[in-house]
């Protein structure tokens, strides 16, 4: 009972906000007809199918209710207070309410949320809703109001003005739908190519801890064939923990795999990986209080499903320029085609890395950066990243010749390891 309550609250705070803003909005409106007190094109109407779709409410009609009886309120009582009290003060303003009833019943008949994933679809359900609305407001006024005029054009319009509030509202929604489910996919994207990284370490760590299994069970083996029971036993136990260790990392290993395991027509352009890999990375500095600049050429692209361990390379090596730079910089990408393969060159203008330590910069455990304490960085980026290459059958080199100032890396990989099936 106690979540019900609380479930309740919830709706009926959400109802309110629909009703105030509603209101409050409605009072910013266009008026195209010549008698413009009595019939009004207002902002509330647009708000309030906003409002409808962003949280899906149970009492939805009663919404409608509470929002016009707002509105009615707060209409009558700015007049009142402008004007004073007249005879034909509620009837000036009794036809809004029927407004809300009447939309907040089509809504729930027609089942629009239903339609959100369809947007034309959608509008023209939502623009058909709006005329028969406002259709009915306006009827209702010239009924109740003397010398309200009512004219073919003045449907002609209103119909004009529900096509365009309702599409307004569905070009709202979608671009903010569309927005989110594009950041949600590029969050998943670079979590997904880190994870990719971290398994293919963990496949490598796998198979050093079965030769040391096979070294301890070696050792026991030999122990035990020279009669020194205490330490075979020991020897035993060591053996059978490195085993359980081994069970652990392959179920974790499992897991990890059957996430950024490649789906069965999860295909991109090279195009949209660089583009993500500059989001994610541009974000990567602000969050370094750094400012980055992208300078990307690419004179090749291609459809592609191995972006996860593309975007694992290409963000491995833009991150590590980044960490490089003071305080701003800049990253140069370019994309190439070289014969049978395709060549990233990644340049940014860092501090760059000393010759002397170019020949061990991929060994895991060499780093350059160290935390305000002193403190080395686990240093195993690029040691990655060459495992994610060498996975592709290709090949990665750093040039720090070919800038005046910063690092270049150089990856080769074949272009058949990279493009779809069917390409060329």
């Amino acid at each position: 009972m106690k979540m019900k309550s609380n479930w309740l609250h919830k709706e009926w705070v959400w109802v309110m906000t629909i009703a105030i803003v509603t209101t409050l909005l409605g009072e910013i409106k266009l008026m195209p007809f010549s008698n413009t007190e009595n019939f009004r094109f207002a902002l509330g109407s647009i708000v309030f199918l906003l409002m409808l779709f962003v949280r899906p409410l149970k009492s939805i009609i009663m919404t409608g209710v509470i929002t016009g009886s707002v509105t009615i309120l707060f209409r009558i009582g700015r007049s009142f207070i402008e004007d004073g009290y007249t005879s034909d003060i509620i009837i000036n303003h009794y036809p809004a309410f029927f407004y809300y009833i009447v939309y907040a019943c089509g809504f729930q008949l027609f089942h629009l949320r239903s339609y959100v994933d369809s947007p034309l679809r959608f509008g023209l359900l939502a623009a058909l809703l709006e005329f028969i609305s406002n259709s009915a407001e306006h009827l209702l006024r010239f009924f109740l109001i003397p010398n309200i005029a009512l004219s073919v054009s003045d449907f002609l319009l209103v119909a004009f003005v529900a096509i365009f509030r309702s599409f307004f509202v569905v070009g709202i929604y979608s671009t903010v739908i569309l927005s989110e489910q594009r950041k949600y996919a590029q969050e998943q994207l670079t979590l997904g190519s880190d994870l990719y990284v971290e398994a293919l370490y963990l496949e490598k760590s796998m198979n050093h801890i079965e030769q040391i299994m096979a070294d301890s069970y070696e050792l026991y083996r030999r122990l035990k064939s020279e009669e020194q029971k205490e330490l075979s036993k020991k020897a035993l136990h060591i053996a059978q923990e490195i085993h359980e260790v081994k069970k652990d990392s392959q179920r974790i290993f499992s897991s990890i795999s059957s996430m950024t395991m490649h789906k069965n027509g999860e295909n991109y352009l090279l195009s949209d990986v660089i583009n993500l890999v500059e989001v994610a990375n541009e974000k990567y500095g602000e969050m370094l209080g750094k400012q980055v600049m992208f300078h990307v050429e690419q004179s090749y692209d291609c459809s592609t499903n191995q972006h996860i361990p593309l975007l694992a390379i290409m963000n491995n090596i833009v991150a590590n320029g980044i960490e490089a730079m003071e305080r701003s910089g800049t990253i140069y990408l370019s994309i190439n085609q070289r014969e049978t393969f395709i060549q990233i060159e990644i340049q940014d203008d860092g501090k760059g890395i000393p010759e002397s330590d170019l020949d061990i910069i991929f060994e895991p455990g060499f780093t350059t950066k160290y935390n305000e304490q002193g403190v080395a960085a686990t240093g195993i980026g690029l040691s990655h990243v060459q495992e994610v290459v060498h996975m592709l059958e290709g090949t990665i080199n750093v040039d720090v010749q070919r800038a005046k100032k910063g690092t270049t890396f150089i990856v080769d990989i074949p272009l058949k390891n990279v493009l779809l099936k069917g390409e060329k």
